[in-house]
């Protein structure tokens, strides 16, 4: 995974600031919500259109940069491959929530891994550019504008097809408030209209980016034409 450079000050705040009960929509009722006091605290997202039917066989290349997006089916089918489901380093912490959203967190309680996948049709996406629209789920997540996560956020992948194969181009950003680490990575898909996102909340442990490897060594991003 490519590691990834640390917020602003402004953006750690605001990271910080949220409560564990605070909703952040997006794409309207869509919502994520980030832990700020331990990974035990982590609650489900819920959005509208999620993607949660059982997938095919999937098929294509494999990397799915930005400019590779561009060239899937609008009705290409986009989800999460569960690859902690049989981990036992890994236990649910938030069952799927039938609305695109489900968390799990380590056994030894120091991390959660929340993960998403869903329609994204009120986020302010840029048609035709994955990576701008990928940092405007970023912004809606961290109540920030998009212009200022552009300028913190680099891009790392997520795994494609197969867990810790990479390929799949994200956005992503990271942030420290003590001992407490986490990171987020989002993708967006403009000609499909839907996205993925996970964050790695750590408090102790091994920290978040590390954590983020073991995410993508394990999950993969599963398409189906």
């Amino acid at each position: 995974m490519t590691r990834t450079s640390q917020l602003s000050p402004l953006l750690r705040l605001a990271a910080a600031a949220m409560v564990v009960t605070a909703a952040l929509p997006l794409s309207g009722c869509l919502f994520a919500q980030i832990p700020t006091t331990g990974p035990s605290e982590s609650a489900p997202s819920s959005g509208p259109e999620a993607t949660d039917e059982p997938a095919e066989e999937p098929s294509g290349g494999s990397t799915l940069t930005f400019a590779e997006g561009q060239e899937l089916s609008s009705s290409a089918y986009i989800e999460w491959g569960d690859g902690f489901l049989t981990d036992d380093a890994w236990k649910t912490v938030t069952p799927d929530d039938g609305n695109g959203g489900w968390t799990y967190g380590t056994v030894d309680d120091t991390c959660t891994a929340q993960f998403w996948q869903g329609r994204t049709s009120d986020v302010a996406v840029v048609a035709g550019d994955d990576s701008a629209s990928s940092d405007a789920i970023l912004g809606v997540l961290l109540q920030t504008a998009t212009a200022d996560i552009t300028a913190v956020a680099t891009t790392g992948e997520f795994s494609y097809l197969v867990g810790g194969a990479g390929g799949v181009e994200t956005r992503q950003v990271v942030g420290t408030d003590g001992d407490r680490t986490w990171t987020m990575a989002a993708r967006a898909f403009t000609t499909t209209g839907v996205g993925l996102y996970v964050i790695v909340d750590c408090t102790g442990g091994i920290g978040a980016e590390a954590t983020m490897d073991l995410v993508n060594e394990a999950n993969a991003v599963v398409v189906t034409p």
